[in-house]
């Protein structure tokens, strides 16, 4: 989750525990039906050709989305994806990123080497093909891969034809070879430089600045994206160089693969038995599973196909679910733990405190959704469901305390849901738009299309008197709330709907609340949320700014989070960033400074003489005016947008912050403390 400015970051840690399987329940580890690597002869005759590059340049966003820093970084996550390809396919286990001074981007690999003989449709070397040709790969038919992720061969073609230049070095066959290309055109034939015993690809590109603007690279993006994969792939080593930043190489490698990165998610809270790690292969298809439940109430579950992350779920997460459900109930049931009158568990209910990673790899993925990260193989869900049952089932008979335990927590959990949908029920009646069932503290606006209206949260009854007296009552809203609201991140969502603030807000966007999305990123629907209530499309957080202020800001952010995450991927959220300095000049000349750097910039410009510097202490200080000016008016203010980038990281954070454990936190702001200035939040 981002919001603007000075930003503290962090990323996937590395496992505490030593990278053996010390710690990990592994339930079979079957390959059958799946060849780790592909045996037939990779040649530039096995790259089908769908031809056409000229359209990348003049419409790139509708190859890498856009060309700001999501794009610009697009292009190297798109040559690592092909090198990565040779790794599925078994011919790779090293793969080195560096990101050099003139910021230009090297992928090395020692896999086959991309072919260089001569293609036999169109006449040029393979490396031409692959580097000039849309869709021109070994991922369409041709026998060059089986499994693949990435965009199917559009990558590297955009890449160059987005680059200023590229430099693509081939050592195979006995030879390295090289050739450059200028913005998508070859200025060098292919050549063969000298006689080699290595074998591999490397290229090496400069997004063009006609395309991207003065861009710079985040190298945290670099380090995200290369250490999912090192989870994903516990075959192959990672390495990760940045020159441009003068930083030490970073090495990727986690032989216990997934099973880590649910021990390196888990490891601010209290696991109730060590991971549990299950392997299996049908139809062409592997499946791999690692699921740990904590004493904790957020669930978080991660699903990948491909070396893809689907943010939005799919079949194989459907699978898991309806498998992992299933199992608990069938074993509540044999144990006498769930009696003959008693009603089953629900999903919400086996999901309670889990945290789990399900990455499957196919030959042929359909994505879906929004941003197609969506699996929709409808094929996956019943083979998914099946392997996890087998295994899950399995590994409860093994356990009979373990079990115990995860039963007897969805139990509780059952219980605390049936309290939770009353009070969700009642809030929800609360929620209907007439004025009369609206909270008492909310004065509300009166346009009534919810795309203009905006809603201020506000802390305090002081600050919310200033911030009604200053808003413009067409279409902006005030809530006013009392103290702090309850940290969600220690409490059920029962316990969380007892808490009047919490009840309030709720009542005041319409939206309901939902579960589904509790601290996971499967993305599936919620039948007690419904985006379409929303009474209001911005809705800003408006705090202090000294410690309580932030204290509240970042309650309010875990609520989200957790209980109204759809609001925050919508773009909806957003935090106000009232000013700490009012300087008067004379009598009718007046400046605001968000800091003290922009109080100084300001004395500077303005005469000594007649001059009245006042720091707020907190909104209640600011008058109506103050806080129209500066914090309220769109035509002033400065608000910033909530993204959730990361929801991985997002989750890591919330729980390190706002969890039971105090010692993750100290170490957390111990490390970053001097990197903030401002109070300003990146997740």
């Amino acid at each position: 989750m981002a919001v603007k400015r000075k930003t503290t970051k962090t990323e996937i840690p590395e496992p505490q525990s030593p990278v053996e399987t010390t710690g990990v329940e592994v339930i079979g580890d079957a390959t059958n039906g799946l060849q780790s690597a592909v045996q037939s002869e990779y040649t530039a005759q096995q790259l089908t050709v769908l031809k056409g590059l000229e359209a990348v340049r003049k419409r790139p966003a509708m190859y890498i989305g856009d060309t700001g820093p999501r794009g610009l970084h697009h292009l190297f996550v798109e040559v690592l994806d092909n090198s990565v390809d040779e790794a599925l396919a078994g011919h790779c286990d090293h793969i080195d990123v560096i990101l050099h001074a003139d910021q230009s981007v090297s992928v090395i690999d020692n896999g086959r080497g991309i072919p260089v003989d001569i293609h036999p449709e169109v006449g040029l070397p393979g490396v031409e093909v692959v580097m000039t040709m849309l869709h021109a790969g070994g991922k369409f038919g041709g026998g060059g891969y089986r499994v693949s992720g990435g965009l199917h061969g559009v990558g590297v073609s955009v890449v160059n034809a987005l680059s200023e230049w590229l430099e693509v070095e081939v050592a195979r066959d006995g030879y390295l070879y090289y050739q450059k290309f200028e913005r998508g055109a070859p200025v060098t034939p292919l050549k063969k430089v000298k006689p080699t015993q290595k074998r591999g690809t490397k290229v090496r590109f400069l997004a063009d600045r006609e395309i991207f603007g003065d861009y710079r690279y985040d190298p945290n993006i670099f380090i995200k994206r290369l250490r999912e994969l090192a989870y994903l792939n516990p075959n192959v080593t990672f390495t990760f160089t940045d020159e441009l930043n003068g930083k030490p190489k970073q090495v990727f490698r986690y032989t216990k693969g997934i099973a880590a990165l649910v021990e390196a998610l888990n490891e601010n809270k209290d696991p109730i038995h060590k991971v549990v790690y299950f392997r299996n292969a049908r139809e062409d298809t592997e499946v791999e599973v690692a699921l740990q439940y904590h004493t904790g109430y957020q669930e978080t579950l991660l699903s990948y196909a491909n070396n893809i992350h689907t943010v939005e779920g799919g079949t194989h997460l459907t699978g898991f679910k309806t498998a992992l459900t299933r199992v608990i109930n069938q074993y509540a049931r044999k144990a006498g733990i769930l009696k003959e009158k008693d009603p089953n568990f629900a999903g919400d209910d086996v999901l309670e405190g889990l945290t789990a990673v399900i990455a499957v790899k196919l030959l042929h993925p359909q994505f879906e959704g929004q941003t197609k990260t969506k699996l929709g193989n409808m094929e996956i869900q019943g083979l998914v469901n099946s392997i996890v049952g087998e295994a899950f089932s399995e590994y409860l008979e093994r356990n009979p305390s373990i079990a115990r335990k995860i039963v007897e927590k969805a139990l509780t959990a059952q219980r605390a849901r049936e309290a939770a949908r009353k009070a969700a029920e009642l809030v929800k009646r609360q929620s209907a738009l007439d004025s009369g069932s609206l909270p008492g503290k909310l004065a509300d606006c009166t346009e009534r299309d919810p795309s203009k209206c905006e809603l201020f949260l506000v802390e305090g009854d002081s600050a919310g008197g200033s911030a009604k007296m200053g808003r413009d009552r067409r279409f902006q809203a005030v809530l006013p709330l009392r103290g702090k609201i309850l940290n969600v991140e220690k409490a059920r969502l029962d316990k969380a709907l007892e808490n009047e603030e919490i009840r309030a807000l709720i009542t005041a966007l319409g939206t309901g609340i939902s579960v589904d999305n509790n601290g996971n990123s499967s993305g599936e629907s919620d039948s007690r949320f419904d985006i379409s209530k929303l009474r209001y499309h911005r809705i800003v957080l408006m705090t202090d700014a000294d410690v309580d202020g932030e204290h509240i800001r970042t309650l309010l952010l875990t609520f989200f989070f957790r209980y109204m995450r759809p609001l925050i991927e919508a773009g909806h959220i957003y935090i106000a960033q009232p000013p700490l300095f009012r300087v008067r000049v004379g009598k009718d000349e007046i400046y605001y400074a968000q800091n003290e750097e922009e109080l100084e910039e300001i004395l500077k410009k303005v005469k000594k003489k007649n001059v009245q510097v006042t720091r707020f202490k907190g909104l209640g200080e600011m008058n109506a005016e103050d806080l129209a000016d500066t914090t309220m008016d769109p035509e002033k203010r400065v608000i910033v947008q909530v993204q959730l980038e990361d929801a991985m990281e997002a989750e890591r954070i919330f729980t390190t912050l706002m969890g039971d454990k105090v010692e993750p936190r100290r170490q957390f702001i111990e490390e970053h403390a001097k990197e903030v200035t401002d109070i300003d939040w990146h997740f």
